[in-house]
């Protein structure tokens, strides 16, 4: 007889030790579930907090890197291929001890041509200041450039009306013109009707063939100012009287070779010139990078300072599972006299505060995701999502929910079953 009942009892004995030992991570999701449906109204209104903070994050991040790529693609279009070499200082000594800044030449130029390979396009300039007559007395400031007809590549110009003067204009040194859109309105009220009109120049007259713009506004910070005229290099050599050169500008195949390129033409420059002369070549892959690294960070905080509010809404879900553990003391009591650990106690409550910050987290990541999705279709802009911000708004709500849900789970899992069972 008592041999028949051993197997039994051994194996209800099993069960019983199993079940007050341990208990599968599926039920304690199913009683966070079912705590969650009891009390719907209180627990969205806590999730509201971590739905406004995820979505802030991701609407931040993705603000940082519209902002990013709308500055780079403004910097981009001056032209990521472009060498802009400048003459930095130095001087030459001369007879009675005169010195004269040691300048760039046009055989620099060509020597820079015939050495590197992979150069598109070139340009010298000369700049030259002066008061050109309008015809009635009337005269205005205005800065002329002489470039070449290859420096419309260069600088990517925008044709507004009219032309840009060819080699053949250069090479007969004719007297032609292009000037700046704004000083062409300013002049005679409109691009097209400044063209064919005649600007004298030290009493030379040029003819307007065109009026161009910049592709981008760089806000005065080119050699291009409101009041520029355009003219060929070889007739502004008249009014300078000089074959030197402030700066010469290139533009390269590909951007990959623009960095080998540059320090390959700085070398040449610097070996025709005096040791003491100075030579900068200008290039935007370094501004790029570092407006890049200057948008990141800016990102990086903005969106360190929307996650601020997950941590408002982190307290607001802590005092939840505070009030919670308060209203369940009963249940508590209970569950521990039917042999529920610590462990499992702490586990339970630990889960309900990660399952409503995870949910808050992830009903806002997606109202965050949805806007710019909307538009991206309803509209042509392009808005560039950060996939990082997903990662990290939803990896803060899992953070959000440990950190603040660890307090009421120990409180519910250091609770005494003989005083809980007392609580009314």
């Amino acid at each position: 007889m008592a041999t028949t009942n051993t197997p039994k009892t051994s194996s209800f004995d099993r069960t019983l030790a199993s079940a007050r030992s341990t208990m599968m991570f599926s039920e304690v999701v199913r009683l966070a579930v079912d705590s969650f449906r009891a009390s719907k109204t209180r627990f969205m209104l806590t999730m509201l907090g971590m739905i406004i903070g995820s979505a802030s994050i991701i609407l931040v991040a993705t603000l940082g890197s519209t902002g990013k790529q709308y500055a780079l693609d403004q910097l981009t279009s001056i032209g990521p291929n472009i060498i802009e070499l400048q003459y930095g200082g130095g001087t030459v000594s001369g007879p009675d001890n005169t010195s004269t800044p040691d300048y760039m030449t046009l055989d620099d130029m060509h020597v820079v041509l015939d050495q590197v390979p992979g150069i598109v396009a070139s340009s010298p300039m000369l700049e030259f200041h002066d008061n050109v007559s309008l015809g009635g007395g009337i005269t205005k400031q205005t800065t002329l450039l002489g470039v070449s007809p290859q420096y419309r590549i260069v600088r990517d110009l925008v044709i507004v009306s009219g032309r840009f003067f060819d080699d053949q204009d250069a090479l007969a040194h004719e007297k032609v013109a292009v000037i700046v859109k704004p000083f062409a309105e300013a002049l005679y009220g409109s691009a097209n009707a400044a063209v064919s009109k005649t600007i004298s120049v030290k009493g030379i007259p040029f003819v307007i063939i065109g009026v161009f713009r910049e592709a981008f506004n760089t806000y005065g910070q080119s050699e291009i100012s409101d009041r520029t005229m355009l003219v060929p290099y070889p007739v502004l050599r008249y009014f300078t009287g000089t074959n030197s050169l402030q700066e010469i500008f290139f533009t390269m195949r590909t951007p990959s070779t623009v960095v080998p390129a540059s320090d390959r033409i700085l070398a040449i420059i610097r070996s025709r010139h005096y040791a003491g002369s100075a030579y900068n070549a200008m290039i935007l892959t370094d501004l790029l990078a570092e407006m890049a690294k200057i948008a990141d960070m800016l990102t990086i905080v903005l969106t360190l300072g929307a996650g601020i509010t997950l941590i408002v809404s982190g307290v607001g879900i802590m005092n939840s599972m505070l009030a919670n553990v308060q209203a369940r003391l009963k249940e508590i009591g209970i569950r521990k006299a039917l042999g529920a650990t610590s462990r499992e106690i702490r586990l339970q409550f630990l889960t309900e505060a990660v399952f409503l910050s995870l949910c808050g987290g992830v009903i806002g990541t997606f109202l965050g995701l949805a806007l710019p999705l909307t538009l991206g279709l309803l509209t042509p802009f392009k808005i560039p999502i950060n996939p990082w911000s997903v990662v990290f708004s939803l990896g803060s709500s899992v953070i959000v929910g440990v950190l603040f849900g660890t307090l009421p789970a120990n409180r519910a899992a250091r609770l005494d079953p003989v005083q809980t069972l007392k609580y009314e």
